[in-house]
């Protein structure tokens, strides 16, 4: 089985760069051996996502319209995180802002490359207990929803593709395994 890196970086051009993105433009030798062309999108945070789960087996999902699918998710408290911080600093962060939670106890649970054929993105999954309900913190540019459910429905909305989120679905379905659900 091969693990190396069997491509070749010829060249790399910056492409577009802002606040939360960086797109490269490479040309490379492909595995193959035929000059290639690819395409990178490099994130300047880490993407966290939590699966808050109360004491009667609830979990809280958030639910808001994503400007670059043109239509309503639902989704686990989820955020990004400066590179630099620690994942479970940002965790506790975002968990407070969309949803007013805040948890005893943390575990993570996962970690999880959200779109391996063109980004480096990186993310990680926490599991949430201890719960208990503070004030929503929303960012300036977050027009959210909350809805607390059984998990067992949270795993059913993503049996039926209504939960379409990558991280959201991992999570879910993996704190519903843990749970035997």
């Amino acid at each position: 089985m091969e693990t190396e890196n069997n491509w070749e970086t010829l060249h790399t051009e910056d492409v577009y760069e802002n606040a939360w993105i960086r797109v490269e433009h490479r040309d490379v030798i492909t595995p193959g051996g035929h000059p290639g062309i690819y395409g990178v999108v490099s994130f300047k945070n880490k993407a966290i996502g939590i699966v808050p789960i109360d004491e009667e087996g609830n979990t809280y999902l958030v639910g808001q319209y994503r400007y670059p699918l043109k239509e309503y998710s639902w989704e686990i408290p989820e955020g990004g995180g400066p590179l630099g911080e620690d994942p479970l600093d940002t965790a506790r962060r975002e968990l407070k802002e969309e949803t007013g939670l805040r948890a005893e106890r943390w575990e993570k649970i996962g970690r999880i490359h959200t779109s391996n054929s063109v980004t480096d993105e990186e993310g990680f999954i926490y599991l949430a207990r201890g719960l208990s309900q503070h004030e929503l913190e929303p960012e300036e540019t977050e027009a959210l929803q909350v809805r607390k459910l059984p998990l067992g429905e949270a795993v059913e909305m993503v049996m039926r593709s209504e939960i379409t989120d990558s991280i959201s679905m991992c999570g879910i379905l993996m704190v519903a395994r843990m749970m035997g659900i």
